[in-house]
């Protein structure tokens, strides 16, 4: 029996091709104290009897295909990669749903409420130090403060290239991430304080904007939420040997914001040594460009 650290570091239990084979035996199996057991049994191996079982329900034998599928139902096991899928497919693209799909790719069993409770909870704290009126920029302040110094976001210098930077779900336990995840994490507690922020994909790094305000302002979450007028993008690019286009200020879909974060994965992923899952991300890439070439056509 192997054992192997999945990529958050946790030692688990990989089915060998014997251990598959006997829990095949039991499959079909209708003696009610079997299948009791053989329930609790997949429930304690959690993500590796969800792959064996999904496995199993897809293969070319009908009737442990059904009893794979009972046992699925019974469990309710789902499969995440194939929601993600269906996600990309449907063109309804709604960040927060989007970004816990991805993460449940990796992490099957991540606690959606609990995400979801954090943020609340980073946006209940900025309620309270809010005083109306505010001004969106003196919101997106008192965000910072809450953010990065309450709750002790930022960005992961020491381990950019971590896989775990990229994961919301990972982000909200610990605290750090990438450009990229740690702007939707401004945006989404942003959402929830009813301010109209956007985020905005620039070459090579990734922040938030506010185009409402006249001039729009700029937010930096991998720096601490430092503001940033256009000029200081321009100039920051420069220096990093990009020339200026006006359209790099502009917003950037959730279509694409979902897609580069599938992107930063694939590379991270591959940097780490981890070629089935940069092949998975690669795929969701895939997937975003071919359904959206789909539906793009006259």
């Amino acid at each position: 029996m192997a054992k192997y650290f999945s990529s958050d570091g946790v030692e688990t239990v990989k089915l060998d091709e014997a251990r598959q084979q006997a829990l095949r035996d039991l499959l079909d199996d209708s003696s009610p104290s079997v299948r009791k057991a053989l329930l609790a049994h997949f429930a304690a191996l959690g993500p590796d009897a969800l792959h064996f079982l999904q496995a199993t329900a897809r293969g070319h034998h009908r009737v442990l295909a059904r009893h794979a599928a009972w046992f699925l139902e019974e469990l309710k096991f789902s499969d995440p990669v194939a929601e993600f899928r269906g996600f990309i497919r449907s063109l309804n693209y709604e960040l927060e749903t989007g970004a816990l799909l991805l993460s449940r790719t990796v992490m099957p069993q991540l606690d959606v409420g609990a995400c979801c409770t954090t943020l609340d909870a980073i946006a209940a704290r900025c309620r309270e130090l809010i005083s109306e009126p505010a001004s969106t920029r003196q919101q997106c302040r008192i965000i910072n403060r809450v953010l990065f110094h309450e709750w002790g976001f930022h960005g992961n210098v020491e381990h950019y290239t971590d896989p775990l930077n990229s994961l919301l779900d990972q982000v909200l336990i610990r605290r750090t991430g990438i450009p990229l995840s740690l702007s939707i994490v401004y945006l989404l507690v942003a959402e929830r304080l009813g301010l109209a922020l956007e985020p905005v994909g620039l070459p090579g790094h990734f922040i938030v904007g506010c185009f409402e305000d006249s001039p729009p302002f700029f937010v930096d979450p991998f720096d601490k939420g430092v503001f940033l007028d256009p000029d200081e993008i321009y100039s920051l690019l420069r220096a990093n040997q990009i020339t200026p286009q006006v359209t790099d200020l502009a917003p950037t879909p959730v279509r694409e914001v979902l897609c580069r974060n599938c992107r930063n994965l694939v590379n991270h992923y591959t940097a780490t040594g981890d070629a089935e899952r940069a092949r998975l991300f690669a795929s969701f890439v895939t997937e975003f460009e071919t359904t959206y070439e789909r539906h793009a056509q006259p």
